[in-house]
């Protein structure tokens, strides 16, 4: 039977806690509606449009893991089938795409939506209707919520992110931090963990601007910054924002180490910055996807071949490789009928999970079940090191 549907709201967070701990459990019990040969996963994402590069990276690496486990057969017998809608990173395009997916009895669960404006404006529809949300792509807390047990978290969070830069800084002795955000819901939580770390670390407080996400202001957030004299900027930027400040400040402060979150670190923005980018550190939240030594990597570079995919072997690629694998794992655990609440049941038992060297922890839903993150450093030949 169809899901019911939330309205469209901007909830407070205590709004959403409280309908996360009456979700409709009772309507998850009954197995899944699909053929029984194929249990079918519903995605939005950005596959164009200001982030389409890392939306298509990570859709890429998903389907190359499901592949691969189709082509043994799939799980349990049953093959999984990615159903992806395209929306541009646009609020009501994800939302048409979720009213969609929450529209159809066989949709088994929400798998791997993008970015935190869209999740964000998604979640009232996931609480209200129960459905397994798995792997949201946004390190906010607002997917983060006690109590909303079909919210399953992976990747780390921005303030793990924002953490791991400040104590990098802070222990090789830099004390003028600068924070450079995007004017939007992801920008403003990389900006409150950052200006939290900084504090913890009995840093000065930091200087700070903000870019709009049209970019039309990154040349003045730039000015602003360099004339305050940071010794580093965090840049809580991604798309063509980061792009803009990063072209406009290189000029002014050319001294000055630029650190940037995991959403810039994909070659696409590495080659657009050119020059720019060289000596910037940026955060990683699985990880080089060139370090064979790492079982999960050898698997995904050779999952990514069998594919014939033409994306390249990324850290974003990585990461949608590695949801789809912990996806695999939990419906293994679910039994051979799965329902939805033996599948929530069941992400909720991969506790200190062994990836082939990347751990998953599941612990509560306010918390990520990975607190991975490495620091990299772009080379002059435009890749990642450690």
């Amino acid at each position: 039977m169809p899901y019911p549907l939330a309205p469209i709201a901007s909830p407070t967070r205590r709004s959403l806690l409280a309908t996360a701990l009456a979700l409709p459990w009772m309507g998850l019990a009954s197995s899944v509606h699909a053929q029984d040969s194929v249990l079918k996963i519903c995605q939005s994402t950005a596959l164009t449009g200001p982030l389409g590069d890392l939306g298509s990276a990570m859709h890429q690496g998903a389907k190359a893991a499901f592949a691969a486990a189709n082509a043994r057969g799939g799980v349990l017998g049953r093959k999984i089938e990615l159903v992806t809608l395209d929306d541009g990173y646009d609020i009501p395009r994800a939302l048409t795409n979720v009213d969609k997916f929450l529209a159809d009895p066989d949709c088994f669960a929400l798998f791997n939506c993008m970015g935190t404006p869209m999740v964000g404006a998604m979640m009232p529809k996931v609480l209200e209707s129960g459905l397994p949300f798995f792997a949201p792509f946004t390190g906010a807390q607002l997917s983060r919520i006690a109590g909303a047990r079909n919210v399953f978290n992976i990747r780390a969070s921005y303030a793990d992110e924002a953490d791991k830069a400040v104590q990098h800084l802070a222990t090789i002795g830099i004390r003028r931090i600068a924070v450079v955000y995007q004017n939007n819901a992801f920008g403003k939580e990389v900006f409150d963990s950052a200006r939290q770390a900084i504090a913890e670390a009995k840093l000065p407080a930091a200087l700070n601007a903000t870019v709009e996400n049209d970019s039309s202001d990154a040349a003045s957030a730039a000015a602003k910054l360099a004339e305050g004299n940071p010794e580093a900027v965090l840049i809580g930027l991604a798309g063509k924002p980061a792009l803009e400040f990063v072209k406009a400040f290189r000029p002014l402060r050319k001294g000055v180490t630029l650190y940037a979150l995991s959403v810039l670190g994909t070659s696409a923005n590495i080659k657009a910055l050119g020059p720019d980018a060289i000596g910037m550190a940026v955060s990683q939240v699985v990880p080089l996807p060139t370090n064979t030594i790492v079982p999960v990597v050898r698997e995904f570079q050779q999952a990514l071949k069998t594919l014939g995919a033409a994306t390249e072997a990324s850290h974003l690629a990585l990461e949608g490789y590695i949801n789809a694998r912990v996806f695999i794992e939990a419906l293994q655990r679910a039994g051979r009928n799965p329902t939805r609440a033996a599948f929530i049941d069941a992400t909720w038992s991969l506790k200190k999970w062994d990836l082939g060297g990347f751990e998953i922890n599941a612990s509560t839903p306010e918390r990520n079940a990975s607190r991975f993150v490495e620091l990299t450093l772009v080379t002059r030949d435009g890749r990642f090191m450690r």
